[in-house]
């Protein structure tokens, strides 16, 4: 009986004492983020080279967007009254998709006339941005970097990763959100 009592003793003491943390077996550092952001710097600076170089080529008077794109006005509208779309405002608009090279990915007619309500739809970065700038009308060709345009993932089709775009779009109406 001594002996069992001395046992439940120590086999007791063992179990209270406190816990101690578990160390983790490997400490990560930020050097896969690291490495990450330099990887994008750099695609974005060959991109930029690559998108001045076709500007320079073409005889357009590009304009730089502040959401980091570039446009030129195929047709533009000077007429006052008509407003830019705004939160809510259904766009219909055509619109094609080419690579830097000049070749066609998608004709207007393989994407079809689209409608889109303004910001409250999802669409690529860039078009988003783009339509903002334009009214009924217009024509606009657009250059997006790969961020900008499908990024990392591209469209899962025919736009393959990190992959800049030029598109042509077409504003045909915008109707504007009752509440505006």
């Amino acid at each position: 009986m001594n002996k069992l009592l001395t046992l439940a003793i120590v086999l007791l003491a063992i179990n209270c004492k406190t816990p101690e943390a578990r160390r983790p077996i490997s400490v990560k550092t930020g050097s896969f983020i690291d490495a990450s952001v330099e990887r994008n710097k750099k695609l974005i600076a060959q991109e930029q080279v690559t998108i001045e170089k076709l500007m320079e080529k073409q005889d357009n008077n590009y304009i730089a967007s502040e959401s980091g794109f570039w446009y030129y006005y195929n047709n533009k509208i000077e007429i006052d009254s008509l407003k830019t779309p705004f939160f809510g405002d259904i766009i219909n608009y055509d619109y094609n998709v080419k690579s830097l090279s000049g070749n066609l990915i998608y004709s207007k007619e393989d994407l079809k006339t689209q409608t889109y309500t303004m910001d409250k739809q999802e669409l690529f970065t860039g078009l988003r941005e783009g339509l903002k700038l334009m009214k009924t009308g217009e024509t606009v060709t657009f250059i997006f970097p790969s961020q900008k345009a499908y990024g990392y993932y591209g469209d899962e089709n025919k736009i393959g990763s990190n992959t800049p775009i030029i598109c042509e779009v077409t504003v045909n109406s915008i109707t504007q959100n009752q509440t505006n």
